[in-house]
């Protein structure tokens, strides 16, 4: 095995259906990690990619999130579907897709 260059994580945190904060399984996160983990491992990136699954990585009410590290990119809201797109553009291409990453409130 190569060096790991990149470590995929994402949120398969499990809340109550009544939480106020919400829950990314709920929207579908474990579908997203299974995407991930077809998509790195049938690529050039398995030997140099890890994807993990994770307890609440923190931005709950806008998940499913995922952060790539060692950049530190995070995304939000995403589906199954996006993860193709991030795969090929930020993982193999080096460039994070901006319409899918995390964007906190303002504080006005």
């Amino acid at each position: 095995m190569e060096h790991i260059k990149r470590h995929v994580f994402v949120c398969i945190n499990q809340r109550q259906p009544d939480h106020p904060m919400g829950c990314c399984q709920s929207k579908g996160s474990i579908e997203i990690l299974q995407a991930f983990g077809e998509a790195v491992n049938s690529s050039d990136l398995a030997a140099t990619t890890a994807i993990s699954g994770a307890t609440c990585l923190g931005p709950c009410t806008l998940g499913p999130s995922v952060v790539v590290y060692p950049e530190g990119v995070w995304y939000q809201g995403l589906k199954a579907s996006d993860v193709s797109e991030i795969v090929e553009s930020h993982l193999n291409g080096e460039e994070p897709v901006e319409r899918l990453r995390l964007r906190l409130p303002t504080v006005e």
